[in-house]
């Protein structure tokens, strides 16, 4: 990952599985977001290939790269939410672009995937009418909208107060439970970390590689290396391993 001559990060190298709800984490500055553009589609990585499945993303055809990210659905960090559209309209408007459906389905539908993230009766609302929390949830059900089979979120706790954090933890081990959906979510939130995350990759600022990967409890459990236990216990953790040994990445199977 890099920005003309400046390498922001080099050398990752992870898999995401089906069914996982898989975690970006690391401090500030070290590229998670950038991260996520790669693997979204938004900017080609300097070197290297994302691939989905079997295919290589920024190697295959314009189109079938278009076919790939309609299987996917993403949540940016402020909901991004367009403020002139109600709720309803946000999350109908990939459905009116990509669809063929009557507009009285489309209704129905942004209704339904509204009331699955505890919408419902706020159609008619704008974004400037509701709470933060119900932008982020809006927000989500607008990435539901095609059914995808990747859910891509940025954030999403991000400026929510502790319960409505909850909240939108619950919603997400809901979706992934009853859908089926694979979810892959930046977030620096220990709570979320460790309440919904079950595989995880750790990338660094200062070393520029990613340095741990693996379920988040294992991580704070087994994963000697400091900087990743300062991150999970807030700097709260006194590593008492040898130089050579916590100054080790931890990739941890599983």
């Amino acid at each position: 990952m890099a920005y003309g001559s400046y390498v922001l990060q080099h050398d990752l190298s992870f898999s995401v599985n089906r069914g996982d709800i898989f975690i970006i984490m690391g401090g500030s500055g070290s590229g998670k977001s950038t991260l996520m553009r790669h693997l979204i589609g938004l900017k080609a990585p300097a070197r290297g290939a994302v691939f989905y499945g079997s295919m290589n993303f920024w190697e295959s055809e314009p189109r079938e790269r278009d076919q790939m990210m309609r299987r996917c659905g993403v949540m940016y960090q402020s909901g991004a939410l367009w403020s002139s559209l109600t709720l309803a309209e946000n999350v109908a408007l990939s459905l009116e672009f990509y669809t063929s459906l009557k507009p009285v389905e489309v209704r129905e539908i942004a209704s339904l995937k509204l009331a699955l993230v505890g919408l419902a009766g706020f159609e008619d609302y704008y974004p400037a009418e509701i709470s933060g929390g119900m932008k982020k949830r809006a927000g989500i059900a607008r990435a539901m909208a095609l059914d995808p089979e990747l859910l891509f979120f940025d954030e999403p706790s991000s400026g929510l107060d502790p319960i409505s954090a909850r909240l939108l933890d619950d919603l997400i081990l809901e979706l992934r439970d009853s859908l089926g959906t694979t979810v892959v979510v930046i977030t620096h939130e220990l709570a979320s970390i460790f309440a919904i995350g079950n595989n995880s990759v750790f990338i660094d600022a200062a070393q520029q590689t990613m340095i741990a990967t693996g379920d988040p409890n294992r991580l704070l459990k087994d994963c000697a290396n400091p900087t990743v236990r300062n991150f999970l216990t807030r700097g709260e953790a006194k590593a008492e391993s040898k130089p050579a040994e916590v100054s080790a990445p931890c990739f941890l199977a599983g």
